[in-house]
């Protein structure tokens, strides 16, 4: 369930940062909300992984 969640806010900061290029705002903020987005996909991969 919160894989799923977490994908979703990926996909959303994916999409503002991709708004944020078309409005031509500072690189910094693109990137911030790129990595961002990779660590919610990376959280919601760990989070489908067997507890060990």
């Amino acid at each position: 369930m919160w894989s799923v969640v977490l994908m979703g806010l990926a996909g959303l900061l994916v999409g503002g940062a991709v708004s944020f290029r078309q409005q031509k705002k500072p690189l910094w903020i693109q990137i911030g909300f790129y990595v961002l987005a990779g660590m919610a996909l990376l959280a919601a991969y760990l989070l489908t992984l067997p507890a060990a």
